[in-house]
């Protein structure tokens, strides 16, 4: 699934299931939560913090798919083509970084 379709799918899941979108500071807020729950993860799973028994079934496969739903929803209601958006990050970082992390000591 590219990002074009994955847009559509979540506008057409507002429009079946969500009555309309939150508005843009709510999902911000939103967002922030979510990030916040992988982060509460990766810290506790593969940082230094100790896991509690509470957070050992936490599925950040599903915390990650939480921030992408969101950053859709964001994309849709501000008017943001995320797959044109993407590439264009993608080619911008593939020229302009090219050689910058081949070239950095501390990854070798």
């Amino acid at each position: 699934m590219n990002l074009e379709n994955a847009q559509l799918e979540v506008d057409n899941w507002i429009k079946d299931h969500g009555v309309r979108y939150f508005n843009e500071l709510t999902n911000m807020a939103q967002l922030t939560e979510e990030v916040g729950e992988v982060a509460r993860i990766i810290a506790r799973r593969y940082g230094e913090q100790s896991e509690k028994e509470s957070d050992k079934n936490k599925d950040l496969g599903e915390e990650l798919a939480d921030v992408v739903f969101v950053v859709l929803c964001l994309a849709n209601q501000t008017g943001i083509n995320l797959q044109e958006a993407f590439d264009k990050k993608l080619d911008l970082k593939s020229n302009r970084d090219k050689d910058r992390h081949k070239n950095n000591e501390k990854l070798k």
